[in-house]
């Protein structure tokens, strides 16, 4: 028996896993930067807890559960332990070996062993500022890509796009080697759009998941092209009052300018050598997985395989499966 850790900027949640099986697990509301976690020792002693509160919860103690396993941000300064980022391309049998093997109360107040999965940055030609664009990082991502092609996506080339909090790329080349990532924060930029600006005003409060407008996608599209990104979210607003339009109108077209902004992650696929030739998986909410299929497709003229997971449950799954994976490979 396992425990597999996924922790986040904000929550954390815990795994009992049984054989492959998921026999019970719990959320803890307190990731890396959350109110309630101010400081490292804060945050370790909240992990603890939360272990504890899973396994008393089942009636096991620690002496049931061979050792944990942690992958995200629970993996960065900010976490239990820093764990350096290990250099894209990255096999599965590379990242298997670099897992950190941890049991040190000082790090996790509890007789259980913890392993750390670490994430994963680009190749740079240089440390200067002019291989800038070169730069990315990911942590968490990595164990969610390993679950995704071991489990359900085993044709190579791999896109996996995640369309959360950040747009992350991440591709996974011929030879199944995680090759890198690239990351844009426009889902962070939308929610702070509409909390922080008066433009939130002209928004729905709720996204309507259902609606989606080719028509509007392109206009949004074409002024970000002509435009630029920033002034076309104040049309978000100006639209209100210009034009015929509805709530769900125009929080569509906010979501799609950040969508066109965001196509620009292709072209720096291409230029950084990731292959956009195999299947591409989308992971989010089905509306902005439309949007960027749509502006894929037209803008880039190609007709690969383009997957969708959209359910949470699902998505959550990619990375217990992925910690499930690495766990099995060690000893």
């Amino acid at each position: 028996m396992i425990i597999i850790i996924d922790s986040g900027s904000t929550q954390t949640r815990f795994y009992l896993l049984r054989d492959e099986e998921i026999v019970a697990e719990h959320l803890l509301a307190v990731g890396v930067n959350s109110g309630k976690a101010r400081s490292q020792g804060d945050f370790r002693d909240a992990i603890a807890a939360g272990i504890s509160e899973l396994l008393h919860a089942n009636q096991l103690t620690t002496g049931d559960v061979r050792f944990a396993i942690a992958s995200g941000m629970i993996t960065s300064n900010l976490g239990l332990l820093e764990i350096p980022h290990i250099t894209a391309p990255v096999s599965l049998e590379q990242l298997v070996s670099r897992v950190v093997k941890v049991k040190d109360p000082a790090i996790l107040p509890l007789d259980l062993e913890i392993r750390f999965v670490p994430g994963i940055k680009n190749a740079q030609a240089d440390r200067s500022w002019s291989s800038l664009r070169d730069i990315d990082l990911m942590r968490g991502e990595e164990t969610q890509a390993v679950g995704l092609m071991t489990s359900l996506y085993r044709n190579l080339p791999l896109t996996m796009i995640e369309l959360g909090s950040t747009t992350k790329l991440i591709h996974i080349d011929a030879q199944g080697r995680i090759a890198g990532s690239i990351t844009s924060l426009s889902g962070q930029v939308y929610a702070a759009v509409k909390k922080e600006t008066f433009i939130g005003a002209s928004m729905l409060e709720e996204e309507d998941d259902d609606f989606f407008s080719a028509d509007i996608l392109q206009y949004a599209c074409d002024s970000v092209h002509h435009a630029g990104l920033l002034r076309t979210l104040l049309f978000t607003r100006f639209i209100e009052f210009s034009l015929p339009c509805t709530a769900v109108e125009r929080t569509f077209f906010c979501q799609a300018a950040l969508a066109a902004d965001d196509m620009k992650l292709f072209d720096e696929a291409e230029r950084l050598g990731f292959s956009l030739q195999g299947d591409i998986v989308l992971t989010g909410k089905r509306q902005r997985c439309e949007m960027y299929r749509s502006l894929w497709r037209s803008r880039y003229g190609l007709e690969n395989p383009v997957h969708f997971i959209c359910d949470k449950d699902e998505i959550a799954q990619l990375a217990i499966k992925g910690a499930g994976y690495i766990a099995r490979q060690m000893t």
